[in-house]
């Protein structure tokens, strides 16, 4: 099953990483105010990154990578 690592700004600055293997459905449920606590409480956000994989641990082992970086 395809997979999508993903990065959102969200409308105080702040981002949010995830993993989903439905990007559009999953977007559009943090637009809703249903995909995160983060992201619910700083609407608006923005897709600013995105990358396929082919599998979704592939997708789910880089957002987990890149949540460890620091905030610098």
């Amino acid at each position: 099953m395809k997979g999508w690592m993903y990065i959102l700004k969200c409308a105080d600055e702040s981002y949010y990483t995830g993993s989903t293997n439905n990007l559009e459905f999953r977007l559009n449920q943090h637009q809703m105010g249903q995909g995160a606590n983060h992201t619910a409480k700083h609407l608006p956000v923005k897709l600013v990154y995105f990358e396929e994989f082919s599998r979704i641990y592939q997708a789910f082992y880089l957002e987990k990578q890149i949540q460890r970086w620091s905030r610098k």
